[in-house]
C-alpha cells in the first residue's frame, strides 16, 4: 500500500491512483486489484501509521521572484516611514474581488436559527439590473482608515484613480490640512499597475487638481499579496460580510462601512455609479506632458508626479 501511493506522489503514470483522488476508497479498490482483501477502516488505521492525512493545497509559490524583490519592499517601507514621519498622507490601494450582486451563496457562516439556513441561489448566473461590483480601498497606513468606492462598472485606471480622488476630497484634506505630498503604494499590475498609461495620466489630472506631488511605490511583481490593504482591510470586510448574501448595493455599502476591528479600524463606503469605459488610449504626447519624475532605483515602479500649477 505504501508504494502504491508513493508511486502515485512520485508521477509514476503506470499507477492507478495517479490520474484519480487518493482516498481510502480508491486505495481499497486499487489493493483489491492486486489480489489484497482489506476494509477501508484497516486501510485509514494504516494511513495514519505510516504518517499520511488529508491536506488540502497550499499557496507558498509565488513563481519567479524579481532579483530587486527585497530591496524594491526596502524602498517603499523607508519611503512610506518618511512620509508618515513628516505628517504626508500615505496609503495602500486596490482592488477587491469582483463580487455578484443578489441573493446568491457568500462563503462563511453566520448566526441563525437551528435548521434554517438562509435560501440562496443554486447557481451564480449575472442578474440583469445588478451585475457585479468592484470594491476599490483606499487603506490610510497612518490612521488605520479605510475608504471604499463601490464601482458598478469597469476597473479601469480612472475608476482607481477617481476613488482616491473621493478619499481625499471627503477624509484626506480634512485628515492632512498641511499636507504637500501624497505617497501611494500599489499591486504591480491591474487598473492601477506600472504599465498603465491611463493611470499615470488620471493621477497627472488629479496632482493638478489637488496640488499635491503624488508619489508612488509599487510593489514588485507577483508580491500583490504583501500589500497592506489586503490584510488591514479587505480581510476584515471579507470576515464581517461572511454568510451574508449581498443582495443590493445598499447592503454592500452597509456591511462595508460597518466593518471595524479590535485595533480601531473605521471604513467609510461610497457607490460610484459612474461609467469607466474600456480601451481608452493615451497618446505619446499625453505622456509626454506629464510632470513625472522616476526614481533613480526601478524608475518604472517609483516616480513622482507633480501637479503643473499649485492649487489656490
Amino acid at each position: 500500500m505504501e508504494a502504491l501511493i508513493k508511486d502515485a506522489i512520485r508521477g509514476d503514470p503506470e499507477t492507478p491512483l495517479r490520474w484519480v483522488s487518493r482516498s481510502q476508497r480508491r486505495i481499497v479498490q486499487a489493493l483489491a486489484e492486486r489480489g489484497f482483501a482489506v476494509s477501508q477502516k484497516l486501510v485509514g488505521l494504516l494511513l495514519r501509521e505510516l504518517g499520511y492525512s488529508c491536506q488540502a493545497n497550499r499557496k507558498t509559490l509565488e513563481g519567479t521572484n524579481h532579483p530587486d524583490r527585497d530591496a524594491q519592499f526596502a524602498h517603499i517601507n523607508t519611503v512610506v516611514q518618511a512620509a508618515m514621519a513628516a505628517g504626508q498622507p500615505a496609503i495602500s490601494v486596490d482592488t477587491k474581488k469582483k463580487e455578484l450582486v443578489g441573493d446568491f451563496k457568500n462563503p462563511g457562516r453566520e448566526l441563525r436559527p437551528k435548521g434554517q439556513p438562509e435560501p440562496v441561489r443554486v447557481h451564480d448566473f449575472e442578474l440583469p439590473g445588478l451585475g457585479k461590483v468592484a470594491p476599490y480601498g483606499v487603506y490610510d497606513l497612518a490612521a488605520n482608515a479605510g475608504w471604499v468606492s463601490v464601482g458598478v462598472d469597469a476597473d479601469t485606471a480612472a475608476f482607481a484613480v477617481e476613488s482616491i480622488r473621493r478619499w481625499w476630497q471627503q477624509l484626506g484634506q480634512v485628515r492632512y490640512p498641511k499636507a504637500k505630498q501624497l505617497v501611494i503604494t500599489a499591486d504591480c499590475g491591474g487598473s492601477n499597475g506600472a504599465r498603465v498609461r491611463l493611470w499615470k495620466r488620471e493621477l497627472q489630472r488629479f496632482a493638478d487638481e489637488c496640488g499635491l506631488a503624488i508619489t508612488v511605490a509599487h510593489l514588485p511583481p507577483g508580491t500583490s499579496k504583501w500589500n497592506r490593504i489586503e490584510h488591514r482591510l479587505f480581510v476584515a470586510i471579507s470576515q464581517n460580510w461572511r454568510g451574508k448574501p449581498l443582495v443590493s448595493h445598499q447592503v454592500i455599502v452597509q456591511l462595508i462601512g460597518a466593518t471595524t476591528t479590535q485595533t480601531g479600524l473605521t471604513v467609510r463606503c461610497e457607490l460610484d455609479t459612474n461609467s469607466y469605459p474600456k480601451g481608452i488610449k493615451v497618446t505619446d504626447a499625453e505622456m509626454a506632458a506629464l510632470a513625472i519624475e522616476r526614481d533613480a532605483f526601478h524608475g518604472e515602479w517609483n516616480y513622482t508626479i507633480s501637479p503643473h500649477q499649485q492649487s489656490p
